[in-house]
């Protein structure tokens, strides 16, 4: 494939965002997450799937943002569910520097050069 996409949180939205986009064969995808192992799994198992898809995307499991670099797109799924006691603000507050994090990230690896236009996914 000639596209990449990085999904930043490899928990059920961020596989079903991969595969999603793999089944489609919008690109290749790299599936990036704090957790240890996780990114690795979900990528594995959803490339296992691809002979029953029938698509040829390649999918990457990745704990660092270094295999994120030259991606088009990046879809940040991450973040922490509200727990008991906390309140909203807290969890706002606490998403907010995650993405925070995760943008800088992803800027730092696939920064858009000012003269590339956004990348346009094609219809299907």
């Amino acid at each position: 494939m000639q596209h990449k996409i990085t999904v930043i949180g490899a928990g059920n939205v961020g596989a079903t965002a991969a595969q999603r986009v793999t089944e489609r064969e919008w690109a290749d995808v790299v599936l990036i997450d704090i957790l240890e192992g996780v990114p690795f799994g979900k990528a594995l198992d959803l490339a296992e799937a691809a002979p029953i898809e029938n698509h040829d995307a390649g999918l990457t499991g990745a704990n660092d943002y270094e295999a994120t670099r030259d991606s088009e797109v990046v879809i940040i799924t991450s973040g922490i569910p509200r727990k008991p006691g906390m309140s909203r603000d807290d969890l706002l507050a606490t998403n907010a520097r995650i993405i925070k994090t995760e943008v800088s990230q992803a800027v730092r690896y696939s920064p858009q050069e000012e003269d590339t236009p956004l990348c346009r996914l094609p219809d299907r």
